[in-house]
């Protein structure tokens, strides 16, 4: 066995300043390289910082029933369950999104067999019969499109096209789990009123 003693490590070697193939020194290879992983570290972490903070208020809760002003805020559910000024209950039970006692149509704009549809008040107005005035919700059954069409005896769903009956709301045919629910309205002569 041929034993050899150990040589001492140069000192360039210990703080790590050889030279490399291209003159450059190990430390300056290591600089650079922390140098480019932080700058990539940096990169990757501002998107998950921008999402930290600095967005949109967030949503009031649902249980959030008070306004900016410090009166409370009506919602839907809360004018639907209070008593009209006649004294008879609201418009939640019967399925209503409009205000009361608003006049929509005069009777000669609703087509025998057809209807009209007005969106803002979220209400089909049909005569499946002459002289027999009904109303509907326009907010379909099946994903809450609104219905925007009634032709031939049926009010028309363009999300699916499902086809509900002028006559009572039911489905006649589509993807609708249940009828138009019937919405409340008065004839007072020639004007039709939600009720």
């Amino acid at each position: 066995m041929d034993y050899t003693k150990p040589q001492p490590v140069p000192a360039s070697d210990i703080s790590g300043e050889t030279t490399g193939d291209h003159g450059r020194s190990s430390t300056t290879d290591l600089s650079r390289r922390r140098v480019l992983g932080g700058v990539a570290l940096t990169g990757a972490a501002l998107p998950i910082l921008a999402a930290c903070g600095g967005g949109p208020e967030p949503l009031p809760d649902n249980d959030d029933t008070g306004s900016d002003d410090g009166t409370a805020a009506e919602t839907p559910e809360a004018a639907a369950s209070e008593e009209t000024e006649t004294g008879e209950p609201g418009a939640g039970d019967q399925g209503r999104q409009g205000s009361t006692g608003q006049a929509l149509a005069k009777t000669s704009e609703i087509p025998v067999n057809g209807g009209k549809v007005y969106p803002e008040q979220q209400v089909v107005v049909v005569q499946p019969e002459a002289g027999s005035f009904k109303a509907y919700s326009a907010v379909c059954t099946h994903q809450q499109c609104t219905v925007t069409a009634v032709q031939d005896g049926s009010i028309i769903c363009p999300c699916h096209q499902t086809r509900f009956s002028v006559a009572d709301g039911s489905v006649q045919s589509g993807p609708a789990p249940e009828p138009l629910p019937a919405r409340a309205i008065t004839v007072d002569g020639d004007t039709i009123i939600l009720a």
